[in-house]
């Protein structure tokens, strides 16, 4: 498939809360993300080096998971032309939205298992509010404190059909899969999306706790690998639930720690090094169920939640 340059990077997740102000606590004072904005219904967080006004937008809802997500096209042109693929595409279409505190209008639509996501071009730039927050360096976006995460990495969600997933993400977003699980019984078991160079910006893996339009994670990347394990010190010393990590992912091979948030919604720091897909004519990583049943590149083996709990829980979850 070659590759489309119509889409620039995953720009933000909305992630919904039912624990507002415990989780606004949480991805601040602990997690390290920085306050840009707030409004009636939302908190709008960013990492250091993430250069729009946020990469992460929390909202009280009644229940947790997601509430959309958002990806940043090329170009004001690149954005209509997406436009019109998409109204062609026969998936669902909610149309233009007007955008919120971080950017302009922003075109809707939605997946076949109920995850919504939207395209903009128009945004809001960071710009510091006071000099503690000025970077030292000119490109760098902003000053960063104690183990804060550098940058939004990607998210995980959930489905009951991988492969029509795949279908679209290839025709809606133009993304192109870096990695894939095919299992025995012939189902695509996961796969890994990129719209640029990095390694992948979203997972789509098989929903195995009964829910429908469910996440599984939001994650963001660190400098390094020792940024994570302090950062599972500050964990503990806070009380937050550590789910399972630091190990290393055999699938991209990024060196990984998951924790629950006070909600329950799956946050991840990870720290994938320098890799980056820059073959245009990529093939696909394929792992088979063989494979998989090895577990990790190297750590403990994976805990049972981490196949079952996604958000927002179902009763069927154990």
């Amino acid at each position: 498939m070659e590759p489309c340059h119509d889409i620039a990077h995953l720009a933000h997740v909305e992630m919904y809360t039912d624990r507002y102000e415990e989780s606004l606590d949480f991805f601040t004072r602990v997690y390290g993300l920085k306050l840009s904005g707030e409004d009636e219904t939302s908190a709008y967080l960013r990492a250091w080096d993430d250069y729009e006004f946020h990469s992460l937008k929390l909202t009280r809802h009644h229940q947790t998971g997601i509430g959309h997500v958002a990806y940043r096209a090329t170009s004001p042109e690149a954005l209509e032309r997406r436009v019109e693929v998409i109204e062609a595409s026969g998936y669902k279409v909610h149309g233009w939205t007007d955008g919120d505190l971080g950017h302009g209008r922003a075109f809707r639509f939605e997946d076949p298992f109920g995850h919504i996501f939207e395209i903009y071009w128009d945004t809001n730039w960071y710009q510091p509010q006071i000099e503690a927050e000025r970077a030292a360096l000119k490109n760098t976006a902003s000053a960063f404190t104690g183990a804060a995460p550098r940058r939004l990495d990607h998210l995980n969600l959930l489905s009951s059909d991988v492969t029509e997933f795949r279908r679209f993400m290839e025709t809606c977003l133009g993304s192109r899969v870096t990695e894939m699980i095919q299992l025995d019984n012939g189902r695509i078991g996961g796969c890994w999306f990129t719209v640029n160079n990095k390694t992948y910006d979203l997972a789509c893996t098989e929903e195995h706790g009964g829910g429908s339009g469910r996440l599984h994670h939001v994650t963001y990347a660190t400098d390094q690998r020792e940024d994570i394990l302090r950062a599972a010190d500050i964990f503990l010393q806070n009380g937050v639930h550590i789910e399972t990590g630091p190990h290393k992912h055999a699938i991209q091979g990024t060196f990984f720690l998951y924790v629950w948030e006070p909600a329950g919604n799956r946050v991840e720091l990870a720290n994938a090094g320098a890799r980056l897909i820059l073959a245009p004519d990529w093939k696909p990583v394929v792992w088979t169920e063989a494979d998989r049943k090895k577990g990790q590149a190297w750590g403990l083996k994976t805990i049972e939640t981490f196949h079952t709990h996604g958000t927002p829980p179902v009763k069927k979850e154990r």
